[in-house]
């Protein structure tokens, strides 16, 4: 059974297996929480992102899609990649988000991770509403078949992480 635990702060300053960015489909870098992996995470990540741009990302990393790299000099093993959908008012696309999840654990799973902390995908310039991000992202780790003993959700401020408690609780 996986454990959900909490923690207000920075995920670059986590220790876990493995920490999950909010990236965008380029994969190369960009504001939020992908711009804070990169530069704290240093060279090697950005790389390793360049190479799989050249291989078989070359259009960039599909929405709700994961994939992972080193995690540089994060305390981290890898870096897992995932691509969450803009929010639309006209539009459900909560299973893009809920597959966000759904596939980094199927990742952390193929490299024997055992932590992740994952971010609040979607919520900062894809602009998800916190509350219901809180609601996907909790049910699609609950709902998930994976080997992960923790997930561990970092939340930048005060607001999401009592947005994310409601749902824990």
């Amino acid at each position: 059974m996986t454990t959900i635990t909490l923690v207000q702060g920075d995920i670059t300053r986590q220790t876990a297996d493995a920490i999950v960015n909010a990236a965008n489909s380029s994969l190369l870098g960009g504001g939020g929480v992908d711009g804070a992996i990169h530069r704290r995470g240093g060279p090697a990540i950005l790389q390793e992102c360049r190479g799989l741009r050249a291989s078989q990302y070359g259009k960039g990393l599909p929405t709700g899609r994961a994939v992972a790299t080193t995690a540089g000099e994060l305390d981290a093993r890898w870096v897992i990649h995932t691509v969450g959908p803009v929010h639309s008012r006209s539009e459900d696309r909560s299973d893009l988000l809920a597959s966000c999840y759904r596939e980094s654990l199927r990742v952390a799973d193929e490299l024997g991770a055992g932590t992740v902390a994952f971010p609040a995908v979607s919520t900062g310039v894809y602009r998800w509403p916190m509350e219901d991000a809180a609601r996907i992202a909790v049910e699609a780790v609950r709902a998930a078949r994976t080997s992960v003993e923790e997930v561990r959700f970092v939340l930048f401020d005060e607001r999401a992480y009592q947005a994310f408690a409601a749902q824990v609780e």
